[in-house]
């Protein structure tokens, strides 16, 4: 088999297309930023109230959350977002301190860093079980050798996603910068997912051998 020829089969389109389908997640990640940039925007226009902030978010989040169901999304993940808003409201009322609207997003963030990191040390990479779930291969994949250590490998990039955020968004929680956190949010969801998909799709067709068949054909 020629160069390339291997290289056709590790960079297949479908496998891509696929994979970028799948993890792209804009329309999630647009959703997931527009709660935090309502409060960020009805609090500042607002004179700073955070009541006002965290009405505004609610409804914007209760708005997605209405679309998403009607465009078939899970009941479950909807409302886990929308609590999620509502939380972030509450603590911020509570403490009576704007900033710490976003508490709940740098606990979600610092959580999933664990988890990532936890799935790759136990040698079952989240990556490859969204991948493999999503392309109804089971446990296949982790019967690849190859796969199994690709997926290892690119689910890092997601770790360094979360931890990315952490490092911009805890100081200036500390700093009680809400105006900053909001900016940062938007910055930090789709254009930040956009870079890790593509770089861990770059990891991953780099760490499998050429002759690979692909994603969609684990070995073994």
């Amino acid at each position: 088999m020629t160069q390339d020829r291997q290289t056709e089969i590790v960079a297949n389109p479908d496998d891509r297309d696929s994979f970028m389908r799948l993890l792209g997640g804009r329309s999630s990640a647009v959703d997931a930023s527009l709660p935090p940039i309502a409060f960020g925007l009805g609090w500042y226009l607002g004179g700073e109230s955070i009541a006002i902030g965290g009405g505004v978010a609610v409804v914007v989040g209760a708005l997605i959350a209405g679309w998403r169901l009607y465009r078939g999304a899970r009941p479950l993940a909807v409302l886990i977002s929308l609590l999620a808003v509502m939380l972030g409201a509450l603590i911020a009322l509570y403490t009576g301190d704007a900033a710490d609207f976003f508490l709940p997003r740098l606990a979600t963030n610092a959580l999933s860093a664990l988890a990532w990191m936890t799935s790759i040390v136990i040698r079952w990479p989240l990556l490859g079980v969204v991948v493999g779930t999503a392309l109804g291969q089971g446990r296949r994949w982790r019967r690849d050798p190859a796969l199994l250590g690709a997926y290892g490998r690119a689910s890092w990039v997601w770790v360094g996603q979360y931890v990315v955020r952490l490092v911009v968004f805890i100081p200036l929680w500390l700093l009680g910068a809400t105006g900053a956190l909001t900016i940062a949010q938007l910055v930090l969801t789709w254009p930040l997912v956009a870079v890790c998909v593509a770089a861990s799709w770059w990891v991953l067709r780099r760490s499998l051998p050429p002759e690979h068949p692909g994603l969609r054909h684990p070995r073994g």
